[in-house]
């Protein structure tokens, strides 16, 4: 939704409450209001979720969202003042730091804090310069998912992918970035520090003729498996979990042994955002057992950077099991920081492709 249609809802409940905060542009919003800008569908804007925080805080909850990672950024720059948490990535929470996007968030302000797994808390990308920029909220994997009912044994390797008895059967999803990294993951590089281009070149222009179809979200690649689209897809676990859990899809996640792209995300507060401490009992709120153990059980989310959440879910819940493996901390990849140059070398390399 746009911000203008965002806004409307907290000037309502300004006037309603006869107290308002007013921002640039003379636009007004409730004391009791947060607004957050995240991807559609991922956790903030559940509505179970949304009116519990209410009830239990007295704060509204307003969503916003981003297609992209560029585009949270954009949003940002463009709409300062507005927003009062934003989903970060962490390998963007330094850059949206360095411009002055997002502030230092009190760890004091955070009961859960505590309860966060060090190694992502203490993560060197949501804490810089000796300031907590993000708090780690989500991580998870992307690798590949595959339809049960056109695959009889489980696959274990990435090179799936490239299979022909597989050609024309496969999903994929269209990010330069991703691809690289997943072309470096098969031929055996650092995802992060890629020093052949040219393997990574030839595994990518050999991948052409696998692909049957392009997806860009989590509905669409629901669909598109229901369609009987493909047979085998890059995909993320979190969304995997819920393609199985809420729409009943046939789907199993793969870890491959060669490894995958893992990724932390975090919660962060917008520079001038308008209400500072809703936005911590927010990001509380969403780091909490009370709400992670109900999505991912009722719904299927990433895993949670909560120690005590995780602990909490069921023994069968698809989290648990999928990192239950010892060897599967060995097989992860985090994404890192990637240089405005590496990225374009990466976006000019897919465009070639």
């Amino acid at each position: 939704m746009g911000v203008s249609r965002m806004a409307r809802r907290p000037l309502i409940a300004a006037l309603a409450l006869g107290a308002a905060i007013v921002g640039p542009g003379g636009v007004a919003y409730a004391e009791g209001t947060v607004r957050v800008l995240n991807w559609q569908g991922y956790g903030t804007d559940e509505p179970w979720a949304m009116q519990l925080f209410e009830e239990r805080t007295g704060i509204e909850v307003e969503n916003d969202y981003f297609t992209s990672e560029q585009e949270m950024l954009t949003k940002l720059r463009t709409s300062p003042g507005i927003y009062d948490v934003v989903l970060v990535n962490s390998s963007f929470t330094g850059d949206a730091a360095r411009e002055g996007l997002i502030q230092p968030i009190d760890p004091a302000k955070i009961t859960n804090w505590d309860n966060l797994t060090p190694s992502f808390r203490d993560n060197a990308m949501l804490n810089i310069d000796g300031k907590v920029m993000g708090v780690a909220w989500l991580w998870g994997v992307t690798s590949f998912a595959y339809n049960t009912d056109k695959l009889a044994a489980r696959p274990e390797s990435i090179e799936i992918l490239w299979d022909p008895a597989y050609q024309g059967r496969i999903g994929w999803r269209d990010d330069a970035v991703e691809a690289v990294q997943l072309a470096a993951i098969a031929t055996g590089q650092d995802m992060n520090n890629p020093t052949n281009m040219d393997a990574i070149k030839e595994k990518l222009r050999s991948l052409k003729g696998q692909i049957a179809t392009y997806w860009s979200s989590e509905d669409e690649w629901n669909k598109l498996l229901a369609g009987d689209a493909f047979d085998v897809s890059v995909y993320w676990s979190g969304s995997a979990a819920r393609s199985k859990k809420a729409f009943g899809l046939p789907v199993e996640f793969v870890i491959p042994k060669e490894g995958v792209i893992a990724w932390l995300d975090g919660l962060s507060i917008a520079t001038g955002a308008p209400n500072p401490d809703g936005a911590h009992a927010f990001i509380d709120f969403m780091d909490s057992a009370d709400f992670y153990v109900k999505w991912d059980t009722d719904v299927g989310a990433p895993a949670s950077a909560n120690n005590d959440a995780m602990a909490q879910l069921p023994a069968d819940a698809f989290n648990r099991v999928a990192f239950a493996d010892p060897t599967v901390g060995e097989r992860l990849q985090f994404m890192g920081p990637i240089p405005d140059d590496r990225r374009q070398q990466y976006l000019d390399l897919w465009s070639e492709i």
